[in-house]
């Protein structure tokens, strides 16, 4: 890959990422309810979905996905139901201040934060049918295919991490300048919304025929 296409698959990488979307929601929903040190956890997650829907994709089952109806169903509505879940933990969580400022231990593992943003990118199908019909237009098939991937792989990873770092630091510090239990209540109900509203619009979406 040369240095002028790289360049553009960062910035369509970045516009990527910056768009709302579940793993925005769920970076969000992280540092506020766990602060930022914990919370940037589930930033590593949403990246590791990444790496596997681009491990997806290079297998050739991206391809599978985007034709195969019976498959593309099987994931999306996996995806939906996940996202629905998602939802109702965040709108039942207590309205309590934030729990973990940097000097406050929290209960919630971080493993647990990272499966659950693994689990937000992986489970989204409309992302592999997505990148199937992005990555061809950066991958010169008379170049070796694993350098590429690798490359794809690495910026893609990396620009997401970082994004999804800096929700988690905004909701961190901005939301959680809010911080009595009414107004963390409030808040938790409206991440638990836009998850269930993540979910409906996913169910909502369908391949090209």
């Amino acid at each position: 890959m040369d240095l002028a296409t790289w360049i553009t698959f960062c910035i369509a990488t970045v516009a990527i990422s910056l768009s709302p979307g579940p793993g925005a929601i769920a970076a969000m929903g992280a540092g506020l309810n766990h602060g930022f040190r914990r919370g940037q956890a589930i930033a590593f997650g949403l990246a590791l979905g990444v790496w596997t829907q681009l491990i997806v994709i290079g297998l050739g089952m991206g391809a599978l996905l985007a034709t195969s109806t019976h498959a593309f169903s099987v994931i999306k509505w996996a995806g939906v139901a996940y996202l629905v879940w998602l939802g109702i933990q965040q709108w039942r969580a207590p309205g309590k201040p934030l729990v973990a400022r940097d000097d406050t231990p929290d209960t919630v593992p971080r493993r647990q934060l990272v499966l659950r943003g693994w689990g937000v990118n992986a489970l989204n199908p409309k992302g592999t049918v997505f990148l199937v019909a992005l990555l061809p237009q950066f991958v010169d098939p008379t170049q070796p295919l694993l350098a590429q991937y690798f490359v794809i792989g690495a910026t893609f990873g990396t620009v997401e991490l970082c994004v999804m770092t800096g929700y988690a630091a905004l909701a961190s510090r901005v939301l959680g300048l809010l911080r009595t239990p009414a107004q963390m209540k409030a808040l938790n109900r409206l991440f638990g919304s836009l998850f269930v509203l993540a979910g409906v619009l996913l169910a909502s979406f369908k391949r090209a025929a």
